[in-house]
C-alpha cells in the first residue's frame, strides 16, 4: 500500500465499466478513466470512514456489513 492508501488500477476500472456497456464499441479512456478511478477511490474511502464511525457509535470495535448497510443510503444521496 502506498502512502496515500489503497488505489484502484485504471485498467481494472475500465474493464469493469466496459462489462456493463451495451455497445461494445464504447470505452472509457484517458482523463475520463482517471476521473472515474479517482471517484471510485473517494467513494470507497468515504464509505469505509462512515461505516467505521457507525461501528464506533454503536460501541463496536469491528466494522461489519451491517454498519455498511446502515450508512449506504445516505452515502449514495450525498455522492
Amino acid at each position: 500500500m502506498s502512502a496515500k492508501g489503497a488505489t484502484f488500477k485504471k485498467n481494472t476500472v475500465g474493464a469493469v465499466l466496459e462489462q456493463y456497456f451495451k455497445d461494445k464499441k464504447v470505452s472509457v479512456k484517458g482523463n475520463a478513466l482517471i476521473l472515474v478511478t479517482e471517484l471510485f477511490r473517494v467513494f470507497v474511502k468515504e464509505a469505509l470512514s462512515r461505516a467505521a464511525d457507525q461501528a464506533k457509535n454503536e460501541g463496536d470495535t469491528r466494522v461489519t456489513i451491517e454498519h455498511f448497510e446502515k450508512i449506504l443510503a445516505q452515502l449514495l444521496l450525498d455522492m
